[in-house]
């Protein structure tokens, strides 16, 4: 008779039971709310708006990074993690909470710390709309901007620089923004129109946003056709909310494709004239959380449902947590000989969803002797499920509490190797604390604050730390069988860095997980630790990457290049610029600009800050390639919104001299390499410290020069030590010390600072007669090698006239400081300016630092 009965049950099974497993989708979403503005007025909203906001999309399943009171450097940080969180993601969402205005038809939203004072304060202290579009776009298949931001404008400036003109700013609202495909752009009002701050905690379009976009299966289109409508009735047609969709494929902000999780077909021997007997039917899980009811499809024949004493009929709803209480009653007489009969039932969700579920019981009687055998039997077998169902419950419980799991950032979904000793299908776990940042997963869905998992999911668990996020995060569970049976249980996730990244990790790579060390900051480990990463993470590029960075720097440069080559090949974009600043400055290969800049624009159309400067540098010069002026420009802006401050030297260099029919404008130099300075950047120091000196573009400011220097000096900046030389050489802004110019013109030669050396050999010439004849000459052997461009051509005529002695001397001297002997021939200049070359070389082995 058990064998007929499983027959049947998989015969049914079959029948009633479907199932796919679709990919999961990869969302993450940015979430910003700007209240706390420190130069213009507050707004009351955005800080709450940020929380029920974020908290809406973290229950729909997205990755959330959340933000309030940003300031421009905090937006750079946080955006950068967010983009290196969306490369390769399905849906890209920003929703933005804030002040926000358009100048000359382009939209800027605004960080706390904004002034806004002067005409160049836009560029390095504004967000541009675009901008953050077009780094989405880069990234994501699909890509949703969501504003709450039309406001007025707040700022009593009007006219700003933007790329070469100075434009006015509009008193209201937002631009209308053309999308590409693929993205949709909602505002919370129409271009031109402002949006209100309303009189509750939220804004009438965060409100009606947060209570819309939960619902199940809704087009986003659709969802925001529900939020306009709101809009306009809360804000009696004064606000009417618009998007601009370009959207091919659909977006939904809560999908509910799964459905009640049912054990496999159950089997039990039922009683008759026992009176009602229980069935103990687990309750159904609903994986996307709500509730569940349950309708008998196919009722027993046998005998009649029950429910806390009524009869439940076909087709009759109860809910999903009365399930274990439903009993059945077989009246006397039935069982002899043995009967089989079956119920089939349905459980349904609020969205949709349905599974099918089924008993198959075997009916014995339960008079005379033999019933009442059997009912002792079964009686103990229910007490001894009961316990070991408790037991099933208390072990699971004790494998997840309080276990600490290690969780890599930035390799994906990381399984969490839970052991669940039991394979009860009546068990199962309901998420009562979800992590505070990160996602979690299973193999064919991401969980949400409100979902539950089969005991059999358990193994599958995953979880993806949110980058840039350090802090441990805590899980917690209901562990249950059935409303009498369930305990809590909880475990700690702490996200860790892999030491490759620490060690080799790159600033402002896209696709990195850390701020990054420079080139002259990565240690002799570092190829060993990227080494044992690539090895466990083979098809991560990062860490191939990391690796080049870290042969590099240990002088393999053609191990380097494979690598770098590995990890360009497998997606990764700053290897691709890397690639071309190979062949822009000759490391293991020929110079070759036209190669170099082919890498370049790659880079730069993968939304890289390197590649968009080396680009932009490539085209607004005319390196390499026809020279375009504007959109050289335009890329060397994008990378200085991006944080890059080598963009920012470069735009300050380009506005202080003016260039390629760019106007000088020396606040606006000033502006971008005080930018760069904020960012500690020493090139910029140095810079900026000039023109304390010079006055372009500020008052002179001698003591801010020095301080500048001075810090620069001490970060390894090349050229700064030279600019502090010449202070103490004339006397400006300090006591006149020759002897310290003299040592600071020195520890610039060594760096690499070819005016530095041609200053030092002047120095020494100007001792008259005192001076020493062979350091002239060695300073002026160090200029020429070390001035590739040829920047200061008098150099060399300046070493032609000195005597035959003199350069001996120094030549002798040179030679004597090199490990290992060089080829020599043509006149004495020369071998000199190739000596000189070769001790600088030996001295600075790493061309990637210069």
């Amino acid at each position: 008779m058990r064998r007929r009965c499983g027959f049947v049950a998989a015969l049914m099974l079959a029948s009633v039971t479907t199932f796919d497993a679709s990919a999961v989708e990869r969302r993450v979403a940015f979430v910003i709310g700007n209240s706390d503005y420190q130069e213009i007025s507050a707004l009351k909203n955005p800080a709450k708006d940020v929380v029920d906001v974020s908290n809406t999309f973290r229950a729909a399943g997205f990755d959330v990074f959340v933000a309030s009171n940003l300031t421009k450097l905090q937006f750079e940080d946080q955006f950068r993690n967010y983009l290196a969180a969306v490369d390769g993601s399905d849906v890209a969402v920003v929703y933005y909470s804030g002040h926000g205005f358009q100048i000359g038809g382009e939209n800027f939203l605004i960080p706390v710390d904004a002034s806004l004072k002067d005409a160049a304060d836009v560029e390095v202290q504004a967000i541009k709309l675009n901008d953050v579009l077009q780094q989405m776009r880069s990234k994501s298949k699909i890509q949703v901007i969501i504003l709450d931001a039309c406001r007025n404008n707040p700022f009593p400036r009007k006219d700003y620089w933007l790329r070469d003109q100075l434009l006015t700013a509009s008193g209201t609202g937002l631009a209308q923004v053309r999308s590409s495909l693929n993205t949709l752009i909602a505002f919370a009002t129409e271009p031109g129109a402002v949006a209100y701050d309303g009189a509750g905690d939220l804004s009438p379009f965060s409100l009606a946003f947060s209570r819309r976009a939960l619902a199940p299966n809704q087009e986003i289109r659709t969802v925001m056709s529900a939020v306009r409508r709101d809009v306009v009735e809360a804000t009696k047609g004064l606000q009417v909310p618009w998007e601009n969709s370009s959207l091919i494929d659909e977006v939904v902000l809560m999908r509910r494709t799964s459905r009640p999780s049912l054990p496999p077909v159950l089997e039990k021997v039922v009683l008759s004239g026992a009176g009602p007997v229980d069935l103990d039917l687990p309750q159904p899980v609903e994986v996307d959380g709500g509730t569940i009811t349950v309708s008998i499809d196919r009722p027993p024949a046998l005998g009649r449902l029950m429910l806390d004493g009524k009869v439940v009929e076909a087709g009759e709803l109860i809910q999903g947590k009365d399930l274990p209480r439903l009993q059945l009653d077989i009246p006397k007489g039935t069982g002899e000989p043995e009967e089989m009969d079956m119920l089939v039932y349905a459980a349904r969700d609020n969205w949709g969803g349905e599974a099918k579920g089924m008993l198959v019981f075997r009916v014995k009687s339960g008079e005379g002797a033999q019933g009442e055998q059997v009912m002792a039997a079964l009686e103990a077998e229910q007490k001894q499920q009961v316990l070991q169902r408790g037991i099933h419950v208390t072990g699971a419980a004790e494998a997840i509490e309080n276990r600490e799991v290690d969780v890599p950032v930035g390799v994906g979904a990381v399984a969490l190797n839970l052991d669940v000793p039991t394979d009860d299908a009546a068990v199962s776990l309901k998420v009562t604390n979800y992590p505070a940042t990160g996602t979690l997963s299973l193999p064919d869905r991401t969980l949400s604050p409100e979902s539950s998992l089969t005991v059999g999911e358990v193994e599958g668990l995953r979880y993806e730390p949110q980058i840039g996020a350090s802090a441990p995060v805590e899980i917690a569970f209901e562990i249950r069988a059935d409303s009498a049976v369930s305990k809590p249980a909880k475990m700690k996730l702490s996200p860790s860095v892999d030491p490759c990244d620490l060690a080799a990790g790159e600033p402002l790579d896209l696709q990195g997980v850390v701020p990054g060390l420079l080139p002259n900051e990565i240690g002799a480990d570092a190829v060993k630790l990227c080494e044992a990463a690539v090895k466990a993470y083979p098809d991560v590029a990062r860490f191939r990457y990391e690796l080049g960075r870290a042969l590099l720097a240990a002088g393999k440069v053609d191990q380097a290049r494979k690598a770098i080559q590995q990890a360009a090949d497998r997606g990764h974009v700053r290897a691709v610029f890397e690639l071309g600043y190979f062949a822009s400055s000759g490391i293991g290969m020929a110079v070759d600009p036209t190669k170099a800049n082919d890498f370049y624009a790659v880079a730069s159309d993968k939304g890289d800050p390197y590649g968009m400067t080396a680009w932009g540098r490539a085209l607004f010069h005319g390196l390499g390639v026809e020279r375009d002026t504007g959109k050289g420009l335009d890329l060397l802006l994008k990378a200085a919104s991006m944080g890059h401050t080598y963009a920012m030297n470069d735009l300050g260099a380009i506005f202080t001299e003016g260039r390629n029919g760019v106007p000088a404008d020396q606040a606006r130099a000033v502006a971008f390499l005080k930018a760069g300075v904020q960012r500690q950047d020493m090139y910029s120091m140095n810079l900026l410290g000039r023109n304390y000196i010079s006055g372009r573009g500020v008052e002179k400011d001698p003591k801010a020069a020095l301080e500048l220097f001075q810090k620069a000096i001490d970060l390894g900046q090349p050229y700064a030590p030279g600019s502090l030389a010449r202070m103490y050489r004339d006397g400006v802004g300090v006591e006149q010390n020759l002897d310290e110019a003299q040592r600071l013109f020195e520890l610039a030669t060594s760096r690499g600072d070819q005016s530095g050396a041609y200053d030092r050999a002047a120095l020494e010439m100007q001792k008259g007669d005192q001076a020493d004849q062979a350091v002239a000459v060695r300073f002026l052997a160090f200029t020429v090698a070390l001035d590739l461009r040829n920047e200061l051509p008098d150099a060399r005529a300046t070493l032609a006239k000195f005597g035959a002695k003199a350069k001996a001397a120094a030549l002798k001297q040179l030679r004597g400081e090199l490990k290992s002997k060089i080829p020599l021939s043509g006149s004495v200049d020369k071998q000199l300016v190739k000596v000189a070359r070769a001790v600088w070389e030996q001295a600075n082995p790493r061309r990637d630092l210069f």
